[in-house]
């Protein structure tokens, strides 16, 4: 009987355990961890299958084989893209896994919104339903759909945001204990560890450039003393700029004394390397000052697409986090409005994937706006408050019968009514589960060339060339000449290299346009070969009259 006691004794001390550990379980990290899971669940309905076309077949071949990438080199997403390609080896083909990973940096950005609507007083309901709100939001969800850098560039934004609260944060709890020289040297080691969070997205993307300015204005609000830091100044901009420079250094390495298989220009000369990481190429698509008029009346439209009736809260939500969150306020706002003035004067393919960030901020906004009618309507929170490891978040354990939490609830479910509602159409225009067509083209073309053939192509359908060629090893036969990597051969106009190869190897032609094959028809003689019906075979020069 003694031993059965015992025994129920050990077992009852486990038990009670397993319940404090249950109970002692931060439902924030929770939230987060059903945010991000719950995004790439949705994503993954939706998630193109195999191989694309123009960037996202750039980036499915790029990654893999560590190459490098159109301006501005993106390095951060090459490299991580290369070991996702390995990791995610058991997940399918690699085109799909470099799809599978800009879901799950999605589902990291969605995961993220979590904890920065937390550290802006939202409750764990209202956390959850914002973020669930951002993960759905078409151009959050379209950029889980397939291969794109931008997936990284919004995880990173995110993160770099929640870094810089954390710091505010401490800041604040030293000001209260200036006695504490460890809570000082926690807030110095957040901001530095938030400047290299910061130097990896700008070896990510250039966007993450436009940030500067508000970050700045911002470290400048939280501590208006920093500049009289140097050693801190110092160490942040040096980790910053070491681990954006590191990174870059892929591009040099990857296009010379280590030559990955596709490279993109010339970065491994001084002039090259700096026409890509500048975007030189794409100088002249930057025209700020035309047609504002019109850019503004695209910008409300396109908030509108985005976010619905709740666009009509963006505008008071930054309003009323001015009032309880100056220096976020300064932070996105700025941020938001940097973006938002590039991003509407850049005239190229696909811009709306610039504008990640305002939406996040948006979303952010509404949150701060949600707290306010919460805390109006029900009283700010109270309840014990227990201590943890960070400055962060007072843990709290929600009961049902809390006015608090079932307002939380209810507004965070009236938060998610127009996305609701517009999830029929949302999945429909976004569902690219059944999109193959690229993989289709491929076999056509592929099957339609001539052995050592030679194709002179453009970016959209050269880009799943050089995939199948390098990623899957089909046809090493062919040379694939894009029109960047004509100029990078120093071969220049079309008929000059279909010159050099005719009567030596087949040549094939793909243009974006029918009245660019019209123009070669009339100095060559040119036939469709079928399938694909965009992809032509030159057989001769026409003889010219005298």
């Amino acid at each position: 009987m003694a031993g059965s006691d015992q025994a129920a004794d050990r077992d009852g001390g486990v038990v009670a355990h397993t319940l404090r550990r249950a109970a002692s379980v931060n439902p924030a990290h929770v939230a987060a961890l059903a945010a991000g899971i719950g995004a790439v669940a949705v994503i993954r309905t939706t998630m193109l299958p195999t191989v694309g076309s123009w960037d996202t077949a750039e980036a499915q071949v790029v990654l893999p084989v560590m190459g490098t990438m159109h301006p501005t080199g993106f390095p951060a997403f090459g490299l991580l893209g290369w070991l996702a390609s390995i990791v995610l080896q058991p997940f399918g083909s690699p085109a799909f896994r470099m799809n599978l990973l800009s879901a799950l940096l999605v589902g990291v950005a969605v995961a993220g919104m979590v904890p920065v609507a937390r550290r802006l007083g939202a409750p764990v309901a209202l956390a959850l339903a914002v973020a669930a709100g951002f993960a759905l939001t078409p151009i959050v969800w379209g950029i889980g759909n397939a291969a794109d850098v931008h997936a990284l560039h919004i995880a990173l934004v995110v993160l770099v945001v929640l870094g810089l609260l954390r710091w505010e944060a401490l800041v604040a709890r030293h000001r209260e204990h200036p006695d504490d020289p460890g809570l000082r040297r926690r807030a110095d080691r957040a901001i530095v560890l938030t400047a290299a969070l910061f130097g990896v997205a700008v070896a990510n993307h250039g966007l993450a450039l436009l940030l500067i300015p508000a970050i700045g204005l911002y470290v400048l609000s939280v501590e208006p003393g920093v500049l009289r830091r140097p050693r801190l100044v110092v160490s942040a901009l040096g980790i910053c700029l070491g681990v954006a420079a590191l990174l870059y250094l892929e591009l040099p390495l990857r296009a010379g004394p280590f030559r990955a298989p596709l490279v993109y220009g010339h970065p491994e000369t001084w002039t090259g390397f700096w026409d890509i990481v500048l975007a030189r190429q794409f100088q002249g698509d930057v025209r700020p000052l035309a047609d504002l008029s019109g850019r503004i009346r695209d910008l409300v439209a396109l908030a509108s697409a985005q976010l619905g009736p709740l666009v009509a809260l963006v505008p008071v939500g930054l309003l009323v986090t001015a009032f309880r969150h100056p220096r976020y306020a300064l932070l996105s706002s700025v941020a938001t409005a940097v973006t938002c003035f590039f991003a509407a004067s850049y005239a190229n393919a696909q811009i709306d994937r610039y504008y990640l960030g305002p939406v996040f901020f948006a979303w952010t906004w509404v949150a701060v706006l949600a707290v306010t009618i919460v805390e109006a309507a029900a009283g700010r929170r109270d309840g014990p408050r227990l201590t943890h490891r960070d400055d962060a978040l007072p843990v709290y354990v929600p009961s049902w019968r809390n006015p608090r939490t079932i307002l939380a609830l209810a507004l965070g479910a009236a938060l998610l009514v127009p996305t609701a509602a517009a999830l029929p159409e949302r999945w429909r225009a976004l569902d690219r589960s059944r999109e193959t067509w690229v993989e289709t083209w491929l076999d056509d073309a592929l099957t339609a060339m001539a052995p050592n053939a030679v194709v002179i192509s453009w970016w959209s359908y050269s880009t799943p060339l050089f995939y199948a060629q390098l990623v899957e090893g089909r046809r090493p036969d062919i040379l694939i000449l894009d029109d960047q990597t004509r100029l990078d051969l120093g071969l220049t106009e079309i008929p000059k290299v279909i010159d050099a190869n005719l009567g030596k190897r087949p040549v094939y032609v793909i243009r974006a346009q029918g009245s660019q094959i019209q123009d070669l028809a009339t100095q060559y003689r040119i036939e469709p070969v079928g399938a694909p019906a965009n992809l032509y075979r030159v057989t001769g020069r026409k003889e010219t009259t005298p």
